[in-house]
C-alpha cells in the first residue's frame, strides 16, 4: 500500500508518441506510485490493507504497471529479491514468538507522508504479545 518511494522518475532518452501526445527527448517524466496503488480504478476499497489481492489468481488478473512498490523493468530496485527475502524470513522469524496487536495509541486509519521518502505521519504504536505455546519454557 505504500511505497517507499511515492513516486518513480526517469528521464526520456528520445521522443515519444502516447495517445498522441510528444513528450522531447530529456523530459522528466513521473509516474506516481503511490496514487496508482490507491486509485478505485485499479483497487476496490484501495483504503484497506487486503493481503488476498496479491493471491495467484488475482496477481495474475492484474496489470503487472499497477503495482510498483520497487520500481518496473530494467531500472527497478536492485535490492528487490533480498528485501522480500529478508522481510520473509524476518516476519516468519518474528511471528513464531509474538503476535502483534493494536491498541488505544493505534492510529487507525494510518496516516501517510507522502513528501520525500513515504513514512506515517505519526509514529506507528502497536502491542507485542508474546506466544505461549508447548514448545514455550514459560
Amino acid at each position: 500500500m505504500f511505497p517507499p518511494d511515492p513516486r518513480i522518475d526517469r528521464v526520456c532518452k528520445k521522443d515519444v508518441q502516447l495517445n498522441g501526445v510528444t513528450v522531447p527527448k530529456g523530459t522528466v517524466v513521473m509516474v506516481p506510485a503511490y496514487v496508482l496503488h490507491h486509485d478505485p480504478k485499479y483497487w476496490s476499497e484501495p483504503e484497506e490493507f487486503r493481503p488476498e489481492r496479491f493471491s495467484k489468481e488475482n496477481r495474475e488478473s492484474r496489470n503487472p504497471n499497477i503495482f510498483l512498490p520497487f520500481g518496473v523493468g530494467p531500472r527497478n530496485c536492485i535490492g528487490m529479491r533480498f528485501a522480500q527475502l529478508m522481510m520473509k524470513m524476518a516476519l516468519a522469524s518474528f511471528l513464531q514468538h509474538l503476535t502483534i496487536v493494536p491498541c488505544q495509541e493505534t492510529s487507525i486509519p494510518l496516516e501517510m507522508n507522502v513528501k520525500g521518502p513515504m513514512h506515517p505521519k505519526k509514529p506507528v504504536i502497536l502491542k507485542f504479545v508474546p506466544r505461549v505455546n508447548a514448545d514455550s519454557r514459560e
